[in-house]
Order: C-alpha cells, then structure tokens, then sequence
C-alpha cells in the first residue's frame, strides 16, 4: 500500500459498466506506481459499483467513493477533495492510460517547478477500443497559453491533465454551474495567474474514446456554456482577453458549426460557420482544421441534393 501517493487519479463513473474496466487496468499497468486511485460513483445506476468494487479488493491503492448524482465537475471535485497528493491526474471512466502517462508527467512536475500543469498528445479510439486515425497533437495555436486556450483547448479532453493540487486552493474547483466547457474554463483560471507553466509531452500517453452517445449534442447548451466561460476570462483579464475575443468567438462558431454538421444538421452548421467568418474569418486560411470544416459545411447541402436525388422520392434528413 502506497501510504504517501505522489498523484491522486480521480476517476468520475457514471454507468460505464462497460468501459471502466480497461481504464483502470490502464491503471494497474502503469510504470508509474506511487499512485491512489479515487473512483467518484456518481449515483450510478448500473452496477458499475460493483465492478469497481473487484478492483479494490485487489489493490488498497483502488478507492470507491459514493455520491448521489451531480454531474462531472461534481464528481471530479468530489475526489478532488478526498486526495492525498500533490498532484492530480484526472482519467474520464471510458478512457484509457499508456503505461507511461503518470511517469513521463511527474518527472516534468518533480523537474520544473514552474510548471503547473502537464498533459500529452492523445488519440481517439473507437467505441469498442480500437484505435482511430484522430489524434491531437496538443500543440496551442499561440505561445501565450490564456490566449491559447481561449481559441482552442489544446488540452483536448478531460482525461488528459495533470497539475499540482495546491492549483484547486488557487483557483477554485470546477465549475458545477457549467454543463459543458468546464474543463476549458479551469485551465484558462490557470492560466490567468500568469505565473503557471503548461507542458506538453509530444507523445501520444492517452487515448479518449469517441462513443456513439456521444454525437448527441445539446448544441445550444454547449454555446451558452462556452460563451460563459469566454465572458468569465474577459472579467478576469479584460487588458488581454479583449483583443483576442473576435478570434475566440470565431474558433467557438467553428467548433459548433463542426458538430451540427456531426449531428447531421446542416442548416445549423452553416449558420455557425457563417458566424464564425464574421467574428474573424482569417481563422481559416490560418488554420488548416478550419479550412477543412469550411469546406465541409460548405459541400454539405450539394452532398444532401446529391444523396437526395440519388434515392428518388426518398426524403434525405441526414440522421441515418
């Protein structure tokens, strides 16, 4: 039993009986041992518990922790404040480690003082655990990470970071009041103390996975949430955040009109993106990602007449 842990895994689970075994294996495996391991059951209703349960039993550094349902910041800092380490490392219940994740992070933590918080390159796998071509380099769209993060979270997914616990003192907890974004609106919290590094590892140390629940968005939702969070920044650091906010709102637009478009909703997805040419349209000879969702929600409707055409009389709604 690690009596001291070095890093507190806090693991969120709600009804992912079919998933959470292969993350914490992913666990077990790591070449990194000084860990404890806090899954937060989020009033599950399933027996993911149970599951978890068999975990513990084989592993005093496996901890199952109980609460009644509240979402993923509550969970996240349910466990947060049950921790014993110095650092925090957070892995989504139906994600995964690399063996090496915990040990190449707290190398750079234990090494640079500077630095508050560290993640990887990641890449998405599919449903049933099978890697996908969809990686993310990690790499921000600007050297100053509050910028960076305004535009993009360079982070990718919530399973990825790993920062020093006297952060949450800093800065505060996740925000339950966020139903999305909450992740972005934490490390940009970070990053306007102005004295926190952030690190990337190149390599890819994680994978998240891309589960067929999830192309159900509530895409108003997720607009309302993000555009919190951008006002939060701006009342934060007014002096910076005012200069980038156009492009801010203009990556929004984009990543919006990306998932309507996923969604199968093509007029929405033109909407936002001609939002988006009109907060800032040099995003997208600047950036290649968004030149290429540019072109997709241009080419969509010609796809649907094309589709729609092809079948006769049967009505395309883009849905199947």
């Amino acid at each position: 039993m690690i009596t001291s842990p070095k890093v507190s895994v806090v693991v969120p689970a709600y009804n992912v009986r079919s998933y959470i075994s292969e993350a914490l294996v992913s666990l077990e495996r790591q070449s990194y041992q000084e860990f404890e391991v806090l899954i937060v059951d989020d009033g599950s209703t399933d027996d993911t518990a149970e599951l978890v349960k068999t975990f513990c039993r084989r592993d005093s550094r496996f901890q199952l922790l109980q609460k009644s349902n509240g979402g993923l910041s509550s969970a996240r800092n349910y466990g947060i404040r049950h921790a014993h380490a110095s650092y925090i490392a957070l892995l989504d219940a139906d994600d995964v480690y690399k063996p090496d994740k915990l040990a190449k992070h707290v190398a750079v933590l234990d090494r640079e003082p500077e630095v508050g918080v560290v993640y990887s390159a990641s890449q998405a796998i599919s449903d049933d655990g099978s890697p996908t071509i969809i990686r993310l380099s990690g790499k921000p769209v600007m050297s100053d990470p509050l910028l960076a993060l305004l535009c993009k979270n360079f982070i990718g997914h919530g399973s990825n970071g790993v920062f020093r616990s006297c952060l949450v003192d800093e800065v505060g907890e996740f925000d339950e009041g966020l139903r999305s974004s909450e992740d972005i609106d934490f490390w940009l919290r970070i990053a306007a103390t102005r004295h926190w590094r952030f690190y990337r590892e190149p390599r890819v140390l994680c994978c998240y996975r891309v589960r067929p629940s999830g192309l159900s968005f509530n895409i108003t939702q997720m607009q309302h949430s993000h555009e919190q969070v951008l006002k939060s920044a701006y009342e934060r650091s007014p002096e910076l955040v005012e200069k980038i906010l156009p492009t801010a709102y203009a990556y929004m637009y984009r990543y919006l009109a990306r998932l309507s478009l996923t969604a199968g909703d093509v007029a929405k997805a033109v909407h936002f993106i001609n939002q988006a040419l009109v907060a800032n349209s040099s995003i997208f000879y600047r950036d290649p990602r968004s030149l290429l969702t540019l072109v997709a929600v241009r080419l969509a409707p010609l796809a649907k007449l094309v589709i729609k055409r092809s079948l006769g009389s049967v009505e395309y709604t883009g849905n199947n």
